[in-house]
């Protein structure tokens, strides 16, 4: 295993999901679903999304750059709007301990999963590691594990600040600042265009 390009693909993975919308769903999904049905629903979802980029890398990467951003950006202007605009959601109330009242824990799993499994399609750093399969063709096992545990790194830390923020702060604060996240970067993104 290349550790040059398992630390490169992580660090890569890692900071371009970190403000991404699946990212701030995982926070959200912590916030009324017990953090850890969550947290291997997200797993098991980026899982899938990471094999599927690096099957089809060299199909993906032949995609021009320009569609790819512009298409990205169109994509989280949207997501911002349906964000702000959505109603404020039902959540039951859910005790981060175990021993609390919550949500069976397969049907919040499911519901992660679907969620995660969904929005990560053409995702950004789905196409990013579809990319550097393409290109580093040799080095695939390398570029899925780097991948999937960036990726898994950011969905842990998105479940702890969400199970611990719904303690503080509204949902509909949240959910504001999610809308706006996904507008500044659909409108960078556009710009680069």
């Amino acid at each position: 295993m290349n550790l040059d390009l398992f630390v490169s693909t992580f660090a890569l993975i890692f900071v371009a999901e970190v403000p991404d919308k699946t990212a701030f769903a995982a926070l959200f999904l912590a916030t009324c679903h017990n953090p850890f049905a969550v947290f291997l629903g997200a797993a098991a979802a980026f899982v899938i999304q990471s094999l599927v980029a690096v099957a089809f890398g060299s199909l993906l990467s032949l995609l021009p750059h320009e569609f790819v951003q512009m298409a990205a950006g169109i994509l989280f202007l949207v997501f911002a709007v349906m964000m702000w605009r959505r109603q404020e959601p039902v959540a039951e109330e859910v005790d981060c301990n175990p021993k609390g009242k919550a949500l069976r824990f397969s049907k919040s799993m499911a519901s992660a999963f679907m969620t995660i499994f969904v929005a990560e399609w053409g995702d950004l750093t789905q196409l990013a590691t579809a990319t550097l399969a393409a290109k580093y063709h040799d080095a695939l096992l390398t570029i899925f594990t780097s991948a999937t545990l960036a990726l898994w790194a950011v969905t842990a830390i998105g479940v702890i600040v969400g199970c611990q923020a719904k303690k503080f702060i509204q949902p509909k604060l949240f959910q504001r600042v999610a809308a706006t996240a996904f507008a500044v970067v659909g409108v960078m993104l556009l710009i680069k265009h």
